[in-house]
């Protein structure tokens, strides 16, 4: 017997304790196990409409790459129309461009295995019990096979002698999927090139001038927490607070606000390296969307990953924090004298991205969640399961605007049917939106890089991470409950974080301090300068609707991640420059 595992080894599970609980069965299931020489299903039997045919999956390889039917697709070709057959042909040998790695990103995520217990109703063992672990371990193994992720080598990786399978409902999937994959890599392919012409018409900066925004500021910091009661909700909840020590004063104030399944340590690195910089930063930690909530669902103490209200509560949490501060700022001795309420940033990843816009100014869209949710059960947008909870709400007019929020940060958010084209274009302020080309619960295409050709701030930036994926600017937690998989996180998340370091400080410099020795570092030249091949940074300041249909239209050559720089670049790690102040 061969065994492959696809995914993390034995000795990964034994040194990340975390991980174990939850993957140790996973992998004794996904283990694709082979007797020498045979390998994959060698027959299919075939569900279309009213008919059922048994044939060897041998037969349909002859007829997806000769075009031939044999005697055993008789019975099946007889019945069905050229244009069907044509269509079943043409799907068999419909190829995926995306890798292993990549596919295994997607499915070995939570929504990921949602969608694999959808898909496993349609794709069964010959003893019809469900498929997904068979499904998974026939993706990846497809994935990797020199001919590429196809039906027919999905079918030919698929670990049992028999499959069951509903073809119309196959094709629909394989054709959706297939289509969201090539528009998401034409799209990002688009970006990073319109991203490199822009840096090329720009002025370089000589490197003697330039800061390091991304290294620790001159400042020192002191860290409390708190626990809030909510004034006027049923709502508890922690906030750790970092206040810097020997900065002018008042200090700006950024909130930070972590995704589903985090808590307060998950940008903790953040919160140090702006406050390294003379911020005043507040980090709540959301309790109906954290990771408490995670282990509540695990232990059978919550029935979901998180409650419709907690669309609500989520921004509700940030203006009783902003009220709290405001309070203490005048009759606490600890506080008094040392925030700004009034120049306020906000910086919120995945369902924080959904916390910090709706604070920014883009309101709830119950007409395009009703719209988009009615193909919940069919997207390959794994994000829109969440988004279209909020259906449960009551439907009120909810409108979290703040003004004393004057700059908004959104890491790999989740808008694009929740807030929708209409609400998102009320936003006003400046907006830096943060994008990763491999994010497979968030897809780029659909929830980041469309969603800003929609909106209408003079100060608008679309951050472009080249192999980044929904996780890759997270910091662990010991909190957490389950660790993604290496795959998912992606490569580098060290030098993610660092990205975000100094994107976050130059934005807040540029937009709650006015400090316009930091706008080059939020220009594309400059994005393109520290780049590197294994997580590439790609920035652009507009992008329009019209654009990316032309980046389908004429789909633009690959990318690689990190081209030869096109101005002079600092050395990698200099003393820290103090900026003026």
């Amino acid at each position: 017997m061969n065994c492959l595992f696809p995914s993390l080894s034995t000795a990964t599970l034994r040194t990340r304790r975390s991980i174990a609980p939850k993957y140790l069965g996973l992998f004794a299931f996904t283990a694709v196990c082979t007797a020498a020489p045979a390998f994959g299903a060698e027959r299919i039997y075939i569900t279309y409409g009213p008919l059922e045919e048994s044939v060897p999956v041998e037969s349909l390889a002859l007829f997806a790459k000769e075009g031939k039917i044999d005697s055993n697709l008789d019975g099946f070709a007889q019945y069905a129309k050229k244009s069907q057959l044509a269509e079943i042909r043409s799907a068999l040998q419909a190829k995926a461009e995306i890798s292993p790695v990549t596919i295994a990103q997607f499915l070995y995520t939570p929504q990921g295995e949602v969608l694999l217990e959808r898909f496993g109703r349609v794709v069964q063992t010959k003893a019809r019990q469900p498929g997904f672990y068979a499904i998974r371990a026939a993706l990846i193994l497809a994935a990797a096979d020199p001919e590429g992720l196809t039906i027919l080598n999905v079918l030919q990786k698929f670990p049992t002698y028999g499959i069951r399978i509903d073809i119309a409902r196959g094709l629909g999937i394989a054709n959706e999927l297939t289509s969201l994959i090539n528009r998401s890599n034409q799209t990002i392919a688009g970006v990073a090139q319109l991203s490199e012409a822009q840096a090329a018409s720009e002025p370089a900066v000589p490197a003697a001038a330039m800061l390091q925004p991304q290294l620790a500021g001159p400042y020192t910091w002191k860290k409390s927490s708190v626990t809030l009661t909510s004034p006027n909700r049923d709502r508890t909840f922690d906030m750790d607070i970092y206040l810097p020590q020997g900065s002018p004063q008042p200090a700006p104030v950024v909130v930070i606000s972590h995704g589903l399944g985090s808590d307060r340590i998950s940008f903790q690195y953040l919160a140090k390296h702006l406050a390294s910089y003379g911020f005043a930063v507040a980090v709540p930690e959301h309790s109906g969307s954290n990771a408490q909530q995670i282990q509540n669902l695990v232990t059978g103490r919550a029935s979901e990953v998180a409650e419709p209200a907690e669309f609500v509560n989520r921004p509700l949490d940030i203006k009783d924090l902003l009220d709290y501060l405001t309070k203490v700022s005048t009759t606490d001795p600890a506080y008094q004298g040392q925030l700004d309420l009034q120049r306020v940033g906000i910086i919120g990843q995945s369902f924080g991205g959904y916390t910090a816009l709706t604070l920014a100014g883009a309101a709830i869209n119950f007409a395009q969640l009703d719209k988009d949710c009615q193909r919940e059960n069919e997207t390959w947008n794994l994000s829109l399961l969440l988004q279209c909870r909020a259906r449960g709400l009551d439907r009120n007019q909810y409108n979290f605007a703040d003004p004393r929020i004057k700059a908004a940060i959104a890491i790999n958010p989740i808008v694009s049917s929740i807030l929708g084209e209409t609400n998102l274009s009320k936003i006003q302020i400046p907006v830096m939106v943060i994008a990763g080309s491999a994010d497979t619960v968030a897809p780029a295409f659909l929830e980041q890089i469309q969603p800003f050709t929609w909106l209408t701030s003079l100060n608008k930036y679309l951050v472009l991470m080249i192999n980044g994926t929904h996780f890759s600017t997270i910091e662990e937690s010991p909190q957490s409950l389950f660790l993604p998989p290496a795959e998912a996180i992606g490569p580098e998340p060290a030098l993610a974080r660092r990205y975000v370091n100094g994107l976050s400080l130059a934005f807040m410099e540029s937009y709650l301090n006015n400090k316009s020795n930091f706008r080059p570092y939020l220009e594309p030249n400059y994005a393109l300068s520290i780049s590197r091949n294994a997580l590439g940074l790609r920035i652009l300041r507009s992008l329009t609707p019209q654009q990316l249909q032309q980046f389908r239209l004429s789909p633009p050559p690959r990318i690689p991640a990190s081209p030869p720089p096109i101005a002079p670049v600092s050395p990698v790690s200099p003393p820290p420059i103090a900026p003026v102040r």
